[in-house]
């Protein structure tokens, strides 16, 4: 660089030295960024918190090592958590000198006793993560271990100890981990942990491994007629008596559910199931690993679709129905009540917070172990096989029939208004054998590369420019005026408002695809608002889907995966690419990807995630979601003010600083 160019930079102001290089020590990542690690601060990450230290007792139960767990909800926030189990180490940790390992677990991040796997063959526990996370978050921790009849003591505050370990006493007959915390208000403001809440979750505990017994205490002050004050909780049947008493007295298409476990080979873990087919139901789904829940599925999930789809099909050949080879896995999933537990070495989460198991090996694991025992279920009474098998090729009828239809109006319409329809939009041709999309990505950059990536036969796109118009605050009139609401609207074919017809939506799923970043959310957002207010039977009906684009690429030597966010690429580097250097590239936008990139990351429904936008069943939180969309979204900006001024503390710091 030139001398002359060098001084007409500009000159100082911010200096940056090496006293701007912040080292951050301890627990101290963990409260300044808790939605890295816990998903954010409001009611759901508070109890996860509580989910986090009762599955490490359970940890100590599947491991075969405690067979009782209490759970005690005190006044003032305060939760406690025992089991009988073989209690935190607490000699001297041979890498920390004068430090105990029960100091070193509770004050160090990725510290504990599942990383080895010599310690637990299975765990649900954040791998050494989740009680020091716990003790950062909160203002008071005190841990007690009994232990080769003894019993030690400490206690912390904000990730800190306040004191050294103390032998409190002797105990012959009493051995195990009791952790006592009480979440910070300097992190959660007011939230208070649900009775309710915690109660279900230990109750759910317990009939996820029969071996264990769970004990509920609450203060009187907090019991209701949802939640006594004491209760205990064991299942000899586990997910089959679970399961029983959900569906209750309703009828079922089999009178016997279909349950039972297998162990994986190789000591790989095991696999635990119950299904029932109500014959009115809008289906319920609980999937689970290592008794963590995981709402969101995962491989487990599509193991467990693949061996009942595969299973049914096989049995409808075997029995001469020869359509029986089209029957999809929505057809024997929708409106069944499932719950699936897996037991595995090591599983892969997609974020922190565990909601969707990447487990590549769950899926073969669940699909080989429950196979068998499906097929078995359905030709050891035929009648039974062929009760179910008739059930689920009616709804699969009925599924070709609707989508037949579709295709005559989709077509129909797309020769009777070939001019009308919007001209940035690259339809497709319909032809392929699985459901139709229509994909709403932002820009044109983005919008050639989703064309390249597509699959012609299945996948439409149509680019919009910008952030659309937010309809929640606009007039009817600005709203029928806007070129990019009337090309959706043109393109999507079903009217709307009082107009709807989802029987006329030219597409099966309608998915909204922007950027991974701040701006995208907000293009998302605008575009959720839109068919909420316009269109939402759309989202009643399950039609609209948010796309997952990946932010980063994480590269160590040949190998390369993708990150969503934040915290997504911080769980690869702490777990997959553990001590690698890794090459991190962030994608400014869809646009930034090649095609190849954007069908296998986003598009590509073998590979892609996407997530469903619903509306609540219940008229109440429909209105309750109503009220919050005019409150975010609508014309009074002064709800928006106090919305920010209320929940400021829950808004992640890289939001607010981009």
């Amino acid at each position: 660089m030139s001398e002359d160019l060098f001084d007409k930079l500009p000159q100082g102001g911010g200096d940056y030295d090496a006293s701007s290089i912040e080292v951050l020590e301890g627990l101290e990542p963990v409260r300044r960024r808790p939605g890295m690690y816990i998903g954010g601060t409001d009611e759901r990450a508070l109890h996860h918190l509580a989910a986090e230290v009762l599955d490490n007792a359970m940890d100590e139960a599947v491991a075969g090592h405690a067979n009782r767990i209490e759970v005690t909800l005190e006044e003032g926030n305060r939760l406690t958590i025992s089991d009988n189990g073989r209690g935190i180490p607490v000699d001297e940790h041979p890498k920390f000198p004068g430090k105990s390992s029960l100091e070193v677990i509770l004050t160090t991040l990725h510290s504990g006793g599942k990383f080895s796997g010599k310690a637990y063959a299975t765990s649900g526990g954040l791998h050494g993560v989740g009680v020091s996370v716990v003790n950062a978050l909160s203002s008071h921790t005190r841990v007690e271990v009994a232990k080769n009849k003894e019993v030690f003591a400490q206690e912390f505050s904000k990730g800190v100890a306040t004191g050294k370990l103390k032998k409190i006493g002797d105990t012959p007959n009493r051995r195990g981990t009791t952790v006592s915390f009480t979440p910070d208000e300097e992190i959660f403001g007011d939230r208070q942990f649900k009775p309710a809440r915690l109660f279900k979750l230990a109750r759910s505990k317990a009939y996820l491994y029969a071996g264990v017994e769970i004990r509920w205490k609450c203060a009187p002050a907090l019991a209701s007629e949802d939640v006594p004050q004491e209760a205990v909780f064991q299942f000899p049947g586990g997910l089959a008596d679970h399961l029983a008493e959900q569906v209750a007295e309703r009828e079922c298409v089999t009178s016997q559910f279909f349950a039972g476990r297998q162990d994986f080979p190789d000591d790989q873990g095991r696999v635990e199931w119950a299904v029932a087919w109500p014959l009115w139901s809008d289906g319920a789904y609980s999937w689970y690993c290592n008794t963590v829940p995981t709402p969101d599925g995962g491989t487990h999930e599509q193991g467990m679709r693949a061996a009942l789809t595969k299973g049914i099909r096989a049995f409808g050949e075997l029995t001469g129905q020869k359509k029986a080879k089209d029957i999809s896995a929505d057809d024997i999933v929708t409106g069944s009540e499932i719950m699936l537990s897996v037991f595995i070495r090591e599983p892969q989460f997609q974020s922190q917070t565990k909601d969707r198991l990447t487990s590549p090996e769950a899926a073969r694991l669940v699909e080989n172990a429950v196979r068998d025992h499906f097929d078995h279920f359905l030709s050891d009474n035929m009648e039974r096989g062929r009760a179910l098998l008739g059930a689920v090729m009616e709804r699969m009828d009925e599924r070709l029939r609707r989508k037949a239809e579709r295709e005559v109006k989709r077509k129909t319409a797309t020769n009777a208004k070939k001019l009308r329809l919007p001209g940035k939009l690259t339809d497709c041709s319909g032809e392929g054998s699985g459901e139709t999309e229509l994909f709403i990505v932002e820009g044109d950059s983005a919008g050639g590369s989703a064309k390249q990536a597509r699959d012609r036969k299945t996948q439409a796109i149509l680019p919009i420019r910008g952030k659309i118009l937010n309809v929640a605050s606009a007039t009817a009139d600005k709203i029928r005026a806007n070129s990019e609401i009337a090309d959706l609207t043109l393109a999507l074919g079903c009217g709307i408002r009082k107009d709807c017809d989802p029987g006329n939506l030219r597409y099966d799923r309608i998915v909204i695809m922007t950027d991974a970043d701040v701006d995208g959310a907000h293009i998302a957002t605008l575009l959720m608002t839109f068919f909420f207010q316009e269109m939402a039977e759309l989202v009643k009906r399950g039609h609209l889907f948010l796309a997952q684009p990946p932010l980063y690429r994480l590269t160590a030597g040949k190998e390369s995966l993708y990150a969503r966010d934040d915290a997504h690429r911080a769980e690869l580097e702490a777990t997959v690419f553990k001590g690698k250097k890794v090459e991190v590239s962030r994608f400014k936008g869809l646009g930034e990807m090649n095609p190849q990139q954007l069908r296998e990351t986003t598009m590509d429904p073998k590979t892609r995630s996407l997530i469903r936008i619903t509306l609540p069943p219940e008229h109440e939180q429909r209105h309750a979601v109503k009220e919050l969309v005019d409150q975010l979204m609508g014309r009074n900006p002064e709800h928006r003010f106090n919305f920010i001024q209320n929940r400021a503390g829950e808004l992640d710091r890289d939001l607010i600083d981009a």
